[in-house]
């Protein structure tokens, strides 16, 4: 029959580890790794992946975003417009033109690939993460509240050497 008494040295190393970190955490000279979330905001890392926010002007609702998506949670809608010509006696050309940008973060994972397939830039990371709702439909954001995220875009520094 085995003893599964613990080794007495063990235990005493383990309990004092125990002790030591449970009164490190009680004084007050050590900082507190917690946030009193509603009363202050966690200072989140430069590059966090919050809320995607929209460049309505640079999106040519090429709907690239919209068919990497593995989650199917982009909506997309647009036509085409004729311009005039640039130059006397040059041909009208048409242009894209954005109807409906949504996206139902209820469904988003938050996985990026529409950030980064968009060749015109027009899709943006922002660290802001105080986006949630009561109601489920209020989590599909349109055009315009997207439009609106795009002022807590951080500015992007230079390219590394």
């Amino acid at each position: 029959m085995k003893d599964f008494r613990p080794k007495l040295p063990g235990f005493l190393t383990g309990m004092k580890i125990l002790l030591v970190n449970m009164f490190k955490t009680l004084s007050p000279l050590t900082k507190n790794p917690n946030v009193n979330y509603p009363f202050e905001k966690e200072i989140v890392a430069p590059r966090a992946r919050g809320v995607i926010a929209l460049d309505a002007e640079a999106c040519t609702s090429c709907m690239l975003c919209a068919r990497q998506c593995p989650d199917w949670c982009i909506y997309i809608e647009g036509h085409k417009e004729l311009q005039p010509p640039s130059k006397p006696g040059g041909r009208e050309r048409s242009r894209a033109v954005l109807d409906r940008f949504d996206i139902d973060y209820a469904l988003c994972m938050y996985c990026g690939i529409c950030v980064e397939v968009c060749p015109f830039d027009a899709l943006f990371w922002t660290p802001e993460y105080e986006y949630s709702e009561y109601n489920m439909g209020a989590m599909l954001h349109d055009k315009n509240r997207l439009d609106e995220w795009l002022k807590t875009v951080p500015e992007t520094g230079g390219l590394e050497n």
